[in-house]
């Protein structure tokens, strides 16, 4: 089975042409060997490593409940778990493991997308993004990257903008 075959991968491709992005579903491209970090995807693109996505799921809690938060982050940078949790208004925001990503995405850490999901996870785009032209984003597999935009990013999730690097 080639990546582009990879359930995890279709699930993706599916949810971008539903979105009505359909480049961005033409446009997985099936890299050589596997990229489970935004320098190692930004080296096999030739871009530079802020235009990538990382898709980074969170452990959200809050008062009455845990629940996924996914941060569309900038490369270039690290997400600020505080400036989540104050985002979001939780008591605190934590690293996943990877059960918890995997049960709430569908996909592993490394190749996790924005979209694909088995249910809507709410979500923070980094404006950090927005000064690329291109931003790209897992596809769903460690091997598999789409180009998309930082606006397409926010109509795809659903998702808030806001700086969230440190």
């Amino acid at each position: 089975m080639s990546s582009l075959d990879h359930p995890a991968v279709a699930k993706v491709a599916a949810a971008l042409a539903e979105a009505g992005q359909h480049d961005a579903a033409r446009g997985i491209r099936i890299l050589p060997a596997e990229v489970r970090t935004a320098a190692q995807a930004a080296e096999a693109l030739g871009v530079t490593v802020g235009a990538i996505a990382n898709s980074l799921i969170f452990r959200a809690v809050y008062a009455d409940h845990t629940g996924p938060l996914l941060s569309l982050t900038s490369g270039a940078h690290r997400a600020d778990t505080g400036r989540l949790a104050e985002l979001v208004g939780a008591v605190s925001v934590e690293k996943a493991d990877p059960a918890f990503v995997k049960e709430h995405t569908g996909q592993v850490i490394g190749g996790v997308a924005p979209v694909g999901h088995p249910a809507r996870i709410p979500t923070i785009v980094d404006t950090a993004l927005e000064q690329y032209d291109v931003v790209w984003a897992a596809a769903g597999h460690a091997k598999s990257v789409f180009p998309t935009t930082f606006a397409d990013l926010l109509a795809l999730t659903g998702g808030q903008a806001a700086g969230v690097g440190t």
